[in-house]
């Protein structure tokens, strides 16, 4: 009995020794790599939303040439026609000319107009081709995101307040005690809502159209080598008439000035010169007296 226990026990110490010879010397090594989380792709809805606050921004667009033409009329119909092919229109036209020689002068004009603020590009480089040359040009951009989205907030409190007050104008009518100057309290504040909501919605409407069109201001100057030898506005006839007009107005006030002579300068110099004469008698006289006396 002792022996077979003795053979039990060696039995499986020899177990045990085979299995720690077959056992791995040390356990594998993981890196660090492998155990760092991997990194997460950005989301498609963090991108989208940036993407759609970058597009929901209210940006307003401006510009101003000056552009000298070769003629300028000419160049105020071809400034319209463009517009309204990009779906634009002319907001302000004004042509004019200084009064530093009316005769040999040419016109000049100042336009301000309207197109789509996707075709901005496209409008001003078929206005350079317009031009002989430009000699100005500048453009500009201004966020009106933060207004347009305080006047949103604010058309929201307002219509909200709104409701209320008509629920409150409501509720006093149906009061058996209610006097008419408590109706027409909550009424005239319903008014004053009421106004201040379509005035911001006036402000919105503007914005709107300031976005969707851009401004453009153009000043259409004349190129002076492109002024004709001979100005298209000379008439003969006319020049001849104002020569008439002349010549009688010249006689007009020649007559005038006898008129005022005889009229006023003559009886006056009359008047003054009879004293002296009356002195230049006395003179005389005592002159001629005076040998008599002697």
């Amino acid at each position: 009995m002792r022996r077979l226990l003795i053979w039990e026990i060696v039995l499986i110490l020899l177990v045990a020794g085979c299995a720690s010879a077959s056992a791995p010397a040390r356990a594998p090594v993981v890196s660090e790599a492998a155990l760092a989380p991997e990194p997460k792709p950005a989301s498609v809805g963090e991108s989208g939303a940036s993407a759609a606050a970058s597009a929901s921004r209210r940006i307003a667009k401006r510009a101003e040439m000056t552009l000298i033409v070769a003629d300028t009329p000419t160049a105020m119909r071809a400034v319209q026609q463009l517009v309204e092919e990009l779906g634009g229109y002319v907001a302000d036209s004004n042509a004019y000319r200084l009064s530093i020689d009316p005769a040999a002068q040419q016109m000049q004009a100042r336009m301000t107009v309207r197109v789509p603020a996707a075709q901005l590009d496209q409008a001003l480089a078929r206005l350079r081709a317009l031009a002989v040359r430009v000699d100005r040009e500048s453009t500009s951009t201004e966020d009106v995101t933060e207004e347009y989205t305080d006047n949103q907030s604010r058309l929201r409190n307002l219509e909200a307040t709104e409701q209320e007050l008509l629920a409150l104008l409501r509720e006093v009518r149906e009061r058996p005690n209610a006097t008419a100057e408590d109706i027409l309290n909550v009424h005239r504040r319903i008014t004053e809502v009421r106004d201040e909501i379509e005035r911001i919605k006036g402000r919105q409407q503007y914005l709107d159209t300031l976005v969707q069109l851009a401004t453009i201001t153009i000043d259409l100057i004349p190129d002076e080598l492109s002024r004709p030898v001979l100005e298209p506005g000379w008439r003969p006839q006319q020049t001849l008439r104002d020569a008439f007009r002349a010549l009688l107005r010249a006689l007009q006030w020649l007559v005038d000035l006898v008129i005022w002579l005889i009229v006023l300068v003559l009886p006056v110099l009359v008047v003054i010169a009879i004293p002296f004469v009356v002195l230049i008698v006395i003179i005389q006289w005592l002159r001629r007296r005076r040998p008599r006396a002697q």
